[in-house]
């Protein structure tokens, strides 16, 4: 964990408290995330959704559970970042993609064969589970705090697996400008939209996601019938967003010709089961004391309402794991109690 000035960095499930920090992420996110519009209403409406989820103590199957945690500094009790997890999507309301494929136009008497790459529009994650809102604040992206950010929500699903799907998904940010607009979406807006790229952003990220299904073209797309400047981002990731593409990709989730409808950003899938943090982490009893020759491991409690997860200096031995004091207190756990760990 962070020593010095910093405190530990705990992993926590969101409360009302949290609003003016959530709205602050929000704000420094900047366009394209669609998860954290700047929008009081809904981010309040994602807390309160969150807090239910975290005490329905009697799921047993993934549903329209939101799981929404901030990354607290204990030094100061100020806000490192946030992330979530969406139990299941496009249950109650579609949820869109399009998918990159491909059709054959072949003429053996003329000699003519073109293979094109076609977007067909789709809804094919329904009820599956996704990672999504992963924001670290600047002052924080050091060490290995982004990673534990991202990594512990698969500590979260394998412990609490009934509520989640066997398969999970996260959308990456697509490429787009300082000021917000997206060569994919501008492309769409000409020939099918009358709406700027941040308004219809923030139309979906409010939950008003009717205008997809209006609006958008309802035969695939022949991808070079895009102009060039959209050709080239289709599957390409915004550069603020390439450290947490490259991690997931370290997991185990892989690009499967899945893109985001509004700035042709890549989707990437797996198999919980199977993802590297998933495989490798394993529940072990807690003993307090000095660590001896410690090494670095992301750390869990098995509370749901109370979850708490951080990153920390441990010695495994056999069954047991030794912990400082300090991260036992951050765990809020004690001598004798259970946590699952895994490298980080």
């Amino acid at each position: 964990m962070a020593k010095g000035k910093q405190g530990p960095l705990i992993i926590r499930p969101i409360t009302e408290a949290d609003y003016d920090a959530l709205y602050q992420c929000a704000i420094e996110s900047g366009h394209g995330f669609t998860s954290l519009p700047v929008d009081e209403e809904l981010l309040r409406r994602r807390i309160s959704r969150a807090q239910r989820a975290f005490v329905a103590s009697s799921i047993k199957q993934p549903g329209e559970e939101g799981y929404l945690f901030v990354m607290e500094d204990t030094s100061d009790g100020s806000i490192a970042g946030v992330s979530g997890i969406e139990a299941a999507v496009g249950l109650s309301e579609a949820f869109y993609h399009y998918h990159l494929g491909k059709v054959v136009h072949h003429s053996p008497k003329h000699g003519v064969y073109n293979a094109l790459e076609t977007l067909t529009l789709c809804n094919d994650y329904t009820g599956v589970s996704e990672l999504c809102t992963l924001f670290l604040r600047e002052k924080y992206r050091k060490g290995r705090n982004g990673r534990a950010l991202s990594k512990f929500r698969l500590l979260f699903m394998t412990e609490f697996k009934k509520r989640f799907s066997t398969n999970v998904f996260a959308e990456m940010r697509g490429v787009s400008d300082e000021n917000g607009r997206s060569p994919f979406w501008d492309w769409l807006e000409r020939h099918f939209f009358t709406m700027d790229f941040p308004r219809a952003d923030y139309l979906t990220g409010i939950g008003d996601k009717t205008f997809v299904a209006e609006l958008m073209p309802r035969f695939p797309i022949y991808v070079n019938m895009l102009d060039k400047a959209a050709q080239e981002v289709v599957g390409k990731v915004h550069p603020n967003t390439l450290p947490a593409l490259k991690l997931l990709q370290s997991e185990g989730l892989r690009f499967r010709n899945y893109v985001d409808i509004f700035d042709g950003g890549p989707t990437v899938e797996g198999e919980l089961s199977q993802l590297r943090t998933v495989r490798n982490s394993c529940l072990r009893t807690v003993k307090t004391g000095v660590p001896q020759d410690p090494e670095n491991y992301l750390l869990c409690n098995q509370q749901l309402e109370n979850f708490r997860a951080c990153q920390g200096n441990v010695s495994v031995q056999d069954d047991e794991v030794i912990v400082d004091v300090e991260t036992a207190a951050a765990l809020q756990v004690s001598n004798g109690d259970q946590i699952r760990i895994a490298p980080l």
